[in-house]
């Protein structure tokens, strides 16, 4: 570990900023030492106008959100492929221009002189589940956690470990293997992977493909199963049993404690969730029948939360350190 880049506990008795940054949306708040918000704040992510234009968009929110400095730290959970120990973002979508290669880390602590701990946007929300075991009597719990929107993300905490891997790419859920995207092309430039199938593009495209119809969004083809459309339901209950599958085998590997699916996704409704749990449970070893896939247990705060907590288990990069 290098100098610019410590491991630290944020003390007890400071505030701390969490960032949450999305291809169109910067959330920002600033939490007490107990844990209470006492600021919030949010403004549009400027995606197309390049990296160092989101690192200074990110540090005005920072500012905006704890106008008096009282924050020690800041955590940040960023769209992306991040490893928290160089701080760089090693992967990234066309979501937000020019993201891949950016020193989140030593920019962000550089334009804010907060040290800064960040991580993946996924792992970052993945965290507060995980300290849910804890306080449910499992120190040590283990944890699968799915996100399903306009890309499929995934968080893997081992015996109350959250795993990062090479590079930050520890949970990338999406770009494993799935038999009903055999041959699509993917983002990420192979093919074949969930993400392909499951995301909410990903549904929508299979329902043009068994069509020949495209549609603007997943709502619209929700919206057409609820009338009965065949087309649509094989699309959507399509999504929901690849990615079904693929977790229950992943909870076979692992042996979750938990396993949570959020996203958008999953709130179309039960016609998602009843495939996804059946082909779920479909491939459940004996010793995990009985453990059901379940929404998350944090709102629209567990992104920052998360972010902010990072503080306290990654490294920190530091302002103004030597190059």
């Amino acid at each position: 570990m290098t100098d610019r880049t410590r491991r630290s506990a944020a003390p007890t008795d400071a505030a701390v900023i969490g960032l949450d940054l999305g291809g169109t949306k910067i959330a920002a708040a600033l939490f007490g030492p107990d844990g209470t918000v006492l600021a919030r704040h949010t403004r549009p992510t400027p995606a197309g106008d390049g990296a160092a234009a989101v690192l200074d968009a990110l540090a005005g929110a920072a500012a905006a959100v704890d106008p008096g400095r009282l924050a020690t730290a800041l955590g940040i959970a960023a769209a992306g492929v991040v490893d928290p120990r160089t701080g760089l973002v090693t992967s990234a979508t066309d979501s937000i221009g020019g993201w891949a290669g950016t020193a989140l880390g030593t920019g962000l602590a550089d334009r804010t002189g907060y040290p800064v701990a960040c991580d993946n946007d996924v792992r970052a929300t993945a965290g507060p589940e995980l300290a849910a075991l804890t306080a449910d009597g499992r120190p040590k719990g283990s944890l699968l956690f799915v996100a399903v929107g306009t890309g499929v993300g995934g968080a893997i905490a081992a015996d109350g470990r959250m795993l990062h891997g090479a590079a930050g790419l520890a949970g990338h859920l999406g770009h494993l293997p799935s038999p009903e995207a055999a041959g699509l092309p993917c983002t990420c430039g192979a093919a074949g992977h969930l993400e392909v199938i499951a995301s909410g593009p990903g549904i929508a495209a299979h329902y043009a493909r068994l069509t020949g119809a495209p549609v603007d969004r997943l709502e619209t083809v929700a919206a057409r199963a609820g009338q009965g459309d065949a087309a649509a339901v094989r699309a959507i209950t399509t999504g929901a049993a690849a990615t079904g599958t693929v977790l229950g085998g992943l909870a076979n590997a692992l042996g979750p404690d938990r396993v949570v699916v959020g996203g958008g996704v999953p709130r179309i409704g039960p016609l998602y969730g009843d495939a996804l749990a059946a082909a779920f449970t479909a491939e459940l070893m004996p010793p995990l029948r009985g453990l059901l896939p379940r929404a998350p247990l944090f709102g629209a705060d567990a992104a920052v939360l998360g972010a902010a907590a990072l503080t306290t288990t990654l490294p920190l990069h530091h302002p103004g350190a030597l190059r």
